[in-house]
């Protein structure tokens, strides 16, 4: 079946004794066992497996074109598992340009047990380069955040796995509709659900889909299950519902994306914007490859500095100013401001989520806050 209907059918698992069309909230933390112990509706516990959750992972993972997928209680959560599934001294080779959420994992809570390396990944070479005897994974993130740089999934693949480590891919700004990192080499493909696949800045989520159940995997599911950071019934109620509306979502993000961004590149007070769909991109030609349309995400540089991009982000009005991304409302963020004095991101860079209002107000918005 084709995205636009998997989304809309994979989560039907549960039948019902009512008939339900739509998969019910089931919030019982414990389930009945028969005569023999064993459990006939397939769940003993909640923590360990639950009907909307069951529901949610059946459908990422047919989205994505894995084997199995797992559910946790954020985004952020799913680096964390993923690195806790790695053994103490591993080395990791990560993108210069990382989710500083997960990076500031890295750095803080996994500095004295793992290894690891902030590189520029659009230079394959320099990967190369970066493999150390103890490289257990490389972790890429593409479209990046919030620099909007591509990384080509294939071939980094190709250098995984010619040398037997782990390649996992954070593809959040793209979604499973815009593109399909398992398909193109990855073992495993992230998602901070919270995001296009919510699409509704409403509930919290991740989720990681694996290419093969292997012995990775396993200590990944391991953690889920027995570390419990898992999401409740209803987020994953709300997460399957959301993501019948995908497809049809994306198309609306990409539609309005393009044309903001040449509106933004043609703009005299922006000095530059990183959108992959952009001809100028450096990356143009590879996320052409690798992704169906090029998404609803992009940053540009406001002319003035750092003063002048305070200005306007002070002065939208239908664009709200929040972190986050990928709901149905347009949000505008100044990233050094949330990132810290440590932040690699350029001072007058502001990163935009466009949503789905009508492209005119967005742009009418822009114009007004830029001037």
């Amino acid at each position: 079946m084709k995205p636009e209907t998997l989304a809309i059918h994979a989560s039907n698992l549960v039948k019902s004794i009512t008939g339900d069309v739509t998969l019910p909230i089931n919030l019982s933390t414990t389930f009945f066992r028969d005569e023999d112990g064993g459990y006939p509706g397939g769940h003993m516990y909640s923590r360990v497996s639950n009907p909307n959750r069951s529901a949610l992972e059946n459908t990422v993972a047919k989205l994505e074109y894995g084997e199995d997928a797992a559910a946790f209680s954020s985004g952020n959560t799913c680096g964390m598992v993923l690195f806790q599934a790695l053994k103490p001294g591993s080395h990791i080779i990560a993108p210069d340009d990382m989710y500083w959420g997960i990076k500031k994992q890295l750095l803080t809570i996994f500095n004295d047990s793992l290894e690891f390396d902030f590189v520029d990944q659009t230079d394959l070479k320099l990967i190369q380069s970066s493999i150390k005897p103890n490289t257990k994974l490389i972790w890429i993130e593409t479209p990046s955040n919030p620099l909007l740089k591509i990384t080509d999934i294939e071939e980094i693949a190709k250098i995984a796995k010619a040398k037997n480590i782990t390649m996992a891919c954070d593809s959040t700004f793209a979604s499973p509709i815009l593109q399909n990192p398992i398909l193109l080499g990855a073992d495993i493909v992230m998602h901070s659900s919270t995001k296009y696949l919510g699409g509704h800045s409403d509930v919290l989520g991740g989720i990681l889909v694996t290419a093969k159940k292997d012995v990775l995997w396993e200590k990944i599911k391991n953690i889920q299950q027995t570390g419990g950071a898992v999401p409740s019934p209803f987020d994953c109620f709300l997460l399957t519902r959301s993501i019948k509306t995908l497809a049809y979502r994306m198309k609306g993000h990409c539609e309005n994306g393009k044309i903001i961004a040449d509106y933004l590149n043609q703009h005299p007070n922006v000095e530059a914007v990183f959108y992959p769909g952009l001809e100028s991109h450096p990356q143009h030609e590879i996320a052409k490859k690798q992704m169906k349309d090029f998404g609803g995400m992009m940053s540009f540089l406001v002319k003035g500095g750092v003063e002048a991009a305070h200005k306007v982000v002070n002065k939208v009005q239908l664009f709200a100013q929040a972190t986050s991304l990928g709901g149905v409302e347009s949000l505008i963020e100044h990233r050094y401001s949330i990132e810290g004095p440590d932040s690699k991101t350029p001072k007058n860079l502001l990163r935009i989520s466009v949503g789905l209002e009508h492209v005119d107000d967005i742009i009418a918005d822009l114009a007004q806050a830029l001037g």
